[in-house]
């Protein structure tokens, strides 16, 4: 397998699409349901390369998980996409401030994502 890529989001339906999405160029999918999951799986794969998220989730959100990955020297490095609903100018600033690289809105174009998820991979 390719690089680790982790999906944070709360609709399953979601998660299952963008990591047959993914893995159709090779990458490695882990996924899970809201922003304390995901910081626990940053914690348990440490060889994570790409964190995809969504803002609006259960228990914590997606801008408090990129602020506290940007907060953690190990994680920091790490680039973020959102993908959202959200289109909330002030939303996007904040989570550009936390360290967000790309903020892509739902529904996705697979190959628009792809683009961009493999530039920052550097795939090509």
């Amino acid at each position: 397998m390719g690089a680790k890529v982790l999906v944070v989001d709360d609709s399953d339906s979601l998660r299952t699409q963008l990591k047959k999405c993914l893995q159709s160029i090779g990458l490695d999918v882990v996924d899970v349901g809201d922003g304390l999951q995901g910081l626990d799986a940053l914690s348990k794969n440490p060889d994570l390369k790409l964190i995809i998220c969504d803002v609006n989730m259960p228990n914590m959100d997606g801008i408090t998980m990129v602020t506290k990955v940007s907060e953690n020297d190990t994680w920091k490095a790490i680039p973020i996409f959102m993908l959202t609903t959200e289109t909330n100018t002030d939303l996007k600033d904040k989570g550009k401030q936390a360290g967000v690289k790309a903020w892509i809105t739902k529904p996705f174009q697979e190959d628009k994502l792809l683009l961009a998820v493999r530039k920052m991979l550097g795939m090509g």
